[in-house]
């Protein structure tokens, strides 16, 4: 049998019989199946073979195609007049407006190609023009669902109306958390890249420790101390991989502490008597400042009264690495009072207490200034803090001039907005970006007559008031807002440390103690017990006197089994455990291992012979009963001394 080709588009099958089936005379095959053949040559046998042969025909057709798997596949796509859809959309847009309803599909011809009424249809369906005269249409939730509720239309509405791209959305105040540093002003805050650790510094010069996964809800530090002694803890920064913190006090020596506070590195302290800097290995006035690189891990920067800025390798404490001079209009020397890295740590930024910003190239020398604005701010008064954006873009800078400004780093001489009237009493009053880079916050100290300070958010694009958050009663120096964790932490005048964050938005971080309880531990239990006074008693049933602790201390000490005594060092015969048995090792290793009887060898050999004398007299065994018959009375040769000899005779 023979089959027919296999088109793109349409899988024609087609049977077509052979001079064979047409003569059924030649065929030697009758029918089969349930059609029974008439026997003879009649035009009847030969039908009822044409249709067993076309049934089978169709069958293996159908297996062939199910093995190869392109059953239905093939069909040809209906085509499309486009204009001539659009033009009929057209025309019932006002009428399906009108009605409430979705606009149906025009009626698609059938192609003249297609054999089959039921033919699928291949390829992509021609979308449809949004209705003329403009106009928002909803998504609906579900297909075929006809007109909604009023209700319905107005929850949609309010949906509509919030917006989760709006920065005032973005900011996790829904709740707050309260923490408890001391009762000084809390000048110092820095938090770990992954958000588990918080280090705050205060003007009391302590630098607590607060752990998010081991704290409660009565949050408290689990380590306070005191590295810098009598000196203010002025700023703290974490290291990238959060295992080293840099501390920056009133002292002249920053120093490197591990995750618990422990001392890894203190800088040296230069000679105050060299005039030149370069020279010094190290500051020779208080710190002002500093901050970790970004991209080298084991590299930090800080920056001193004494008009310097010095980079430092951790492996290195005995000399800094660069020295950076920043100096005054005349050419005099300045005090930078702030300095950070931006984030590709190609930039080095510092803000002077002449009001001037500057900036060096890490991939140049530290002589000339990259860029600098001698009337940044106004001068004499500090800059108090200088921050980049994550992207880089726009440097922050923080004064006490009561103004915060924002300036782009592709045209740095004039500022892209100012924003005053932010009253600040501290010289470490910062700023801090939100992790978009949509938003830059700062705190204000508490003005004169007012009840509470605030938090300023401000849109770094519109230039606009985002919102004013209330915090405390005092003042607001240290704002830190955590990428990872979406949660703001402030520092304030009073000694609270806040911590503002979203029930939704942020994740781990406060969320994680607030809802731990405190366990109590419960309280021993102490019974006491009746003694009982029997002076008549015998030994055996009397009671021991009560003594004091320290007694019974000092009499168990004198028991080698109660105080476990260990084994006592060899000597030579003084004690121990070879001179219990023996003066020598040899001598100990013969009594416990070769023989059995216990030998006595730190004694006179003479005297241990002699000493079994009179048992041998009494009970001879070896030399008496030989001489018993011959000589039963023992005598002895008494030979007299030998003459001198004479002397020879010459």
């Amino acid at each position: 049998m023979n089959r027919g080709k296999i088109t793109f588009g349409k899988i024609q099958l087609k049977t077509t019989t052979n001079k064979d089936e047409e003569n059924p005379t030649a065929s030697g095959f009758g029918s089969f199946g349930r059609f029974e053949s008439t026997p003879g040559p009649g035009p009847s046998s030969a039908l009822h073979a044409a249709e067993v042969e076309k049934i089978s025909n169709d069958l293996e057709n159908s297996k062939m195609q199910e093995l190869m798997g392109i059953s239905g596949f093939g069909r040809k796509a209906k085509q499309f007049d486009i204009n001539e859809m659009i033009q009929k959309a057209k025309e019932n847009a006002p009428k399906a407006e009108s009605d409430g309803k979705a606009i149906p599909l025009p009626p698609a011809e059938p192609s003249d190609d297609d054999d089959d009424s039921d033919a699928e249809i291949i390829g992509p369906m021609p979308t449809m023009m949004a209705p003329e005269g403009g106009g928002k249409t909803k998504q609906r939730k579900r297909e075929g669902d006809g007109d909604e509720d009023d209700s319905d239309d107005d929850d949609d509405d309010e949906d509509d109306d919030f917006d989760e791209d709006a920065p005032i959305n973005k900011i996790p105040n829904s709740h707050e958390v309260e923490m408890r540093h001391g009762s000084r002003a809390v000048i110092a805050l820095a938090a770990d890249t992954s958000g588990v650790r918080l280090a705050s510094g205060s003007v009391d010069y302590n630098l607590n420790f607060w752990d998010f996964s081991g704290m409660d809800k009565s949050m408290k530090s689990f380590r306070s101390l005191q590295p810098c002694e009598n000196h203010p803890i002025r700023d703290l920064h974490y290291s990238n991989t959060g295992d080293m913190i840099l501390v920056i006090s009133g002292s002249s020596q920053a120093k490197v502490l591990d995750r618990d506070g422990f001392e890894k590195m203190e800088c040296v302290k230069g000679d105050q008597y060299i005039t030149d800097m370069t020279r010094t290995k190290g500051h020779v006035a208080g710190l002002t400042g500093g901050s970790w690189n970004f991209i080298k891990k084991d590299e930090f920067m800080t920056c001193a009264m004494d008009s310097t800025l010095r980079t430092w390798v951790f492996a290195r404490s005995k000399e800094q690495r660069n020295v950076i001079k920043t100096r005054a209009q005349g050419g005099l020397k300045t005090i930078p009072t702030t300095c950070t890295y931006n984030r590709d740590a190609t930039l080095i930024a510092a803000g002077c207490s002449d009001g001037s910003i500057q900036t060096w190239d890490t991939r140049k020398m530290f002589v000339n200034t990259t860029h600098c604005v001698r009337d940044a701010h106004v001068k004499g008064s500090d800059i108090s803090s200088i921050l980049f954006s994550y992207a880089g873009s726009i440097l922050a800078s923080r004064s006490m001039d009561e103004t915060l400004k924002l300036w782009d780093m592709r045209a740095f001489k004039k500022p892209l907005h100012v924003f005053d009237n932010l009253f600040s009493r501290y010289d470490t009053t910062d700023c801090c970006f939100s992790p978009d880079d949509t938003m830059v916050l700062t705190g204000e100290s508490l003005p004169q007559g007012q009840k509470y300070a605030n938090l300023f958010f401000f849109d770094t694009k519109t230039f606009e008031t985002v919102t004013t958050i209330p915090i405390t009663d005092s003042h607001v120096i240290r704002t830190h807002w955590h990428p990872k964790l979406n949660q703001i932490f402030l520092g304030c005048g009073n000694g609270i440390i806040r911590g503002l964050y979203d029930e939704k938005r942020s994740m781990r971080g406060a969320k994680l103690c607030v809802v731990r309880t405190y366990r109590r531990k419960k309280d021993a239990e102490v019974i006491g017990a009746a003694q009982v006074i029997t002076p008549h008693a015998l030994p055996m049933f009397r009671q021991e006197k009560s003594r004091s602790h320290r007694k019974k201390l000092e009499k168990d000490r004198l028991d080698p089994v109660k105080s476990k005594r260990p084994d006592l060092p060899i000597t030579s015969g003084q004690g121990g455990r070879v001179a219990s048995s023996g003066g020598t090792l040899s001598s100990y290793v013969i009594r416990n291992l070769g023989l059995s009887k216990r030998v006595e060898d730190d004694q006179d050999p003479r005297e241990a012979i002699l000493k079994y004398a009179k048992e041998a007299e009494e009970n001879p065994y070896w030399i008496a009963p030989a001489y018993s018959k011959t000589q039963p009375k023992a005598i002895f040769v008494n030979e007299d001394e030998p003459e001198s000899k004479k002397s020879k005779k010459q």
